[in-house]
């Protein structure tokens, strides 16, 4: 999503290690990005290159001039942004340790890559429009009502809103166990969203549902990918 991407540096307090506006109780600033990326990777979750992959295959399917990806993490699917035709990106996440990493990683391979170090339920994460904006796994987490405000104030009328869910598995833990201990503080804060109540959100906030498909990984584990447009203001 790049022949060019732009860069803004992750907006972070000085005085303390939080981010503007962040939830300062959120589970994902007490998570290691060395467990989190070690568990995602894991044959048993395999989850980080299939929520790259789905970016590749955005891009290659809307081809936007800007993106913004929300939860960004450690970076990953940035790279997928090289040799594209996307000209601005902007990555988001709430942990500012992980923003920094992210800088580290690809401030020098992306030309333009803006870095915000926000809550994404935070009124004040503003920034200039895009095009397509990816927020995969994010709304478990969050306020879908707040989320979708926010994912609305910054995105294009007429720009497309793609979220990965998780779906309900009776035979799957919602987290999946592992020797990364440290991500058991993340099952307080999960929850699962039904697909056809953020469609109806989705729609009461101004969104109009385009797509769904499901993504079956080997694991077991289901996910739904749904694509929204945003209506003309």
């Amino acid at each position: 999503m790049h022949d060019h991407v732009l860069i803004i540096l992750a907006q972070m307090h000085r005085k303390t290690s939080s981010c503007s506006g962040e939830t300062p109780s959120s589970p994902w600033l007490t998570i290691p990005l060395d467990d989190y990326e070690a568990h995602m990777a894991l044959p048993a979750v395999g989850q980080a290159q299939m929520l790259a992959e789905q970016l590749a295959i955005l891009i290659e399917r809307h081809a936007p001039a800007s993106v913004a990806v929300m939860g960004c993490a450690g970076g990953n699917g940035l790279e997928r942004f090289e040799s594209t035709c996307v000209r601005r990106v902007v990555a988001v996440d709430i942990n500012p340790k992980y923003i920094a990493v992210s800088k580290i990683r690809y401030a020098n391979r992306l030309a333009n890559l803006d870095l915000r170090c926000a809550d994404i339920e935070s009124p004040g994460l503003q920034f200039e429009p895009v095009e397509l904006i990816y927020a995969a796994l994010i709304l478990e987490y969050t306020n879908t009502v707040a989320t979708l405000a926010t994912l609305k104030r910054n995105l294009r009328p007429g720009g497309t809103l793609a979220a990965i869910l998780q779906l309900a598995h009776p035979q799957q833990h919602a987290i999946t166990p592992s020797d990364y201990r440290t991500l058991k503080a993340l099952s307080s804060a999960f929850k699962l969203v039904v697909p056809a109540d953020l469609s109806a959100q989705a729609s009461a906030a101004g969104f109009e549902f385009v797509d769904s498909s499901a993504i079956d990984l080997p694991s077991g584990k289901r996910f739904q990918l749904q694509t929204f447009k945003l209506l003309g203001q």
